[in-house]
């Protein structure tokens, strides 16, 4: 049965398009031709950070982000950014007797802001900053495993990636979710590994609390 959710962070529950658009304004590229190259690079299984390359080769996304910060322009999200099934989401799932976790690739600074947006809403927040692991390295799911209070076989892990969420969640023997939104799960969607490894395919969050208790009928 799955007992405890664990989300993904970008496109996930925060919808990206404001961030990414102030780092195209940062490179001094037109924010339609700074997406076109997003998605032209993801389209070829291609890490993102090299979209930034295209446009500035040598660049550094760890010194740039510092850069930014110190222009006054820090990394920033915040509730208008939250995909607007979030938060009805969040609260059916813990009605439902839910444990419920936050994991994904983010900076300290990120975590910080989840952890104000989030404070009541789920039992535990990590990073990759935190734990020094970034997805898809096993090790990140290890120290999801490691947190949560039950078996990996009662963990669902949702994502909006493949490469990144799906299949390092599942090799550590999770259940796993793949959400229909944001240019992974967009261009990653009719592949015939997103149709057949996740334990859900789902068009919404809110589309998780039934899949759960059908889920978790059969398994009784």
């Amino acid at each position: 049965m799955i007992r405890a959710v664990v989300f993904d962070v970008g496109e996930c529950l925060v919808d990206e398009t404001r961030e990414y658009g102030t780092w195209a304004d940062w490179l001094g590229v037109p924010r339609h031709t700074f997406h076109a190259m997003f998605g032209a690079v993801i389209a070829q299984g291609r890490d993102y950070r090299e979209v930034f390359q295209e446009f500035q080769p040598g660049f550094d996304l760890y010194e740039q982000r510092q850069a930014r910060a110190d222009a006054g322009q820090p990394e920033h999200f915040d509730e208008g950014d939250l995909y607007p099934d979030v938060r009805p989401a969040l609260a059916q799932l813990r009605a439902d007797g839910l444990w419920l976790g936050i994991a994904g690739n983010q900076t300290v600074r990120a975590g910080s802001i989840l952890r104000e947006l989030f404070t009541e809403d789920v039992d535990l927040i990590g990073t990759s900053d935190d734990w020094g692991a970034s997805k898809p390295d096993p090790l990140f799911f290890e120290r999801v495993a490691e947190v949560v209070p039950y078996e990996n076989n009662e963990i669902l892990y949702v994502g909006d990636r493949v490469d990144n969420d799906l299949r390092p969640g599942a090799a550590c023997g999770m259940h796993t979710a793949l959400i229909h939104r944001g240019p992974w799960a967009t261009i990653q969607w009719n592949t015939a590994e997103a149709r057949e490894l996740p334990t859900f395919r789902i068009e919404s969050l809110a589309d998780l609390s039934e899949a759960i208790k059908k889920f978790n009928a059969r398994e009784r």
